[in-house]
């Protein structure tokens, strides 16, 4: 896999979990650090004084994404969302994504598992999701 596909599915992984970060009071909260396996929290996330941030090695572990407001950072990625629409458990949102080598505009689908748990859907393609769990505070 080459440097600009891994960068531009870090971005995309990144935006896809980044649910309902402004909106309405009723609007899934997404504020914290997310893993792709919650027993790695402390492999992929660690904490440098008051802040969140990924381990050097966290993409092993299956790595993750920090929700802080309309932002979502990943290991390789920093996106903005532009726009969310809620349609009941399911999110629809567009972000605009910066890495060091690109910028791009990204729109994905989630789905709200629990407060703590949510799934990125690939419309049109069937049975295809990703899991990430919300870790506890580091």
């Amino acid at each position: 896999m080459n440097c600009f596909h891994t960068n531009a599915v870090s971005a995309a992984l990144l935006l896809g979990v980044s649910i309902g970060l402004c909106g309405s009071a009723g609007a899934f909260d997404l504020n914290g650090a997310w893993a792709s396996d919650p027993d790695n929290c402390s492999k992929v996330f660690m904490r440098k004084g008051t802040q969140v941030t990924f381990t050097d090695m966290s993409d092993v572990y299956g790595g993750g994404f920090i929700v802080e407001g309309d932002q979502i950072t990943g290991k390789f990625a920093r996106c903005r969302i532009k726009a969310k629409k809620d349609e009941g458990a399911t999110i629809n949102l567009l972000a605009a994504c910066a890495s060091d080598i690109m910028l791009q505009s990204v729109q994905f689908n989630l789905r709200e598992v629990d407060a703590n748990t949510v799934m990125r859907l690939f419309p049109g393609m069937s049975g295809m999701e990703i899991k990430y769990a919300r870790c506890p505070a580091l």
